[in-house]
């Protein structure tokens, strides 16, 4: 007689922000360890969440969180990096938990309509944060890393006040776009920050004071997003771009 699939769940946090990385967990639950209360992240307080995470932590057989960079979510595009952050998550979750005793029965269980490339079996489940408990715990696991990492940055760039919209595209985020530009951990590749690109906030490690540079006295060789991530310390000039 077979025995049941162990069934490691997969989501991720953080596709619709304009700013900051995009995550991902990885969970197998504990049957013998059952945790009340799993549902979609989206769907509990921040107080539940917190505290689903630290009983996930403690109960599961195995998780893993990862991430994909701004950079790489630039790059690759939201979809592509987010699957990335999936494929990360199993990998570091696999070197935790012993898959080649129990490789012929691990399932990995995604949220969506995707699959990451993984050496293990797996299947995409729409709603699947709804639907399958153990992707609901990976719901939970990437948010609240997500939303922990926002409010460090938020120490950083308290201007943007990512500690509370978490980059999410909220009037009081696109107002301070407008007010105070974009900074290092804004997905350049989203409309509403690619338009400031117009008068791109670049970083010049080089500069002690705040210059406007004209436009004609500057020589571009590459491209506007490839500028705005030579960012590398807190000095900034408004540096107008060539169209």
């Amino acid at each position: 007689m077979s025995q049941s699939p162990i069934i490691c769940g997969v989501d991720e946090a953080g596709r619709g922000p304009l700013a900051g990385a995009v995550y991902a967990a990885a969970v197998i639950l504990n049957p013998a360890r059952p945790i009340i209360g799993l549902a979609d992240s989206k769907k509990l307080t921040e107080k539940k969440r917190n505290e689903l995470s630290a009983e996930i932590k403690l109960n599961s057989l195995a998780w893993a969180i990862a991430c994909s960079t701004v950079e790489e979510i630039d790059r690759i595009n939201i979809l592509q990096a987010s699957l990335l952050a999936m494929k990360r998550a199993v990998e570091n979750l696999q070197q935790q938990f012993d898959t080649s005793s129990y490789a012929a029965r691990i399932l990995v269980q995604v949220d969506g309509n995707k699959c990451p490339k993984l050496s293990l079996p797996c299947e995409a489940i729409v709603q699947g944060d709804d639907k399958v408990q153990e992707i609901s715990a990976a719901s939970i696991l990437a948010k609240v890393a997500r939303d922990a990492n926002l409010c460090e940055l938020d120490k950083q760039y308290p201007q943007y006040n990512f500690a509370k919209h978490k980059g999410y595209p909220t009037p009081e985020h696109l107002e301070a776009l407008e007010i105070h530009g974009i900074c290092p951990i804004h997905r350049l590749s989203y409309a509403p920050v690619r338009k400031h690109l117009e008068f791109l906030s670049v970083t010049l490690e080089s500069r002690s004071t705040v210059e406007s540079v004209p436009i004609s006295s500057v020589t571009l060789k590459t491209t506007n997003i490839e500028i705005a991530r030579l960012i590398t310390s807190s000095e900034t000039i408004s540096l107008p771009v060539l169209s």
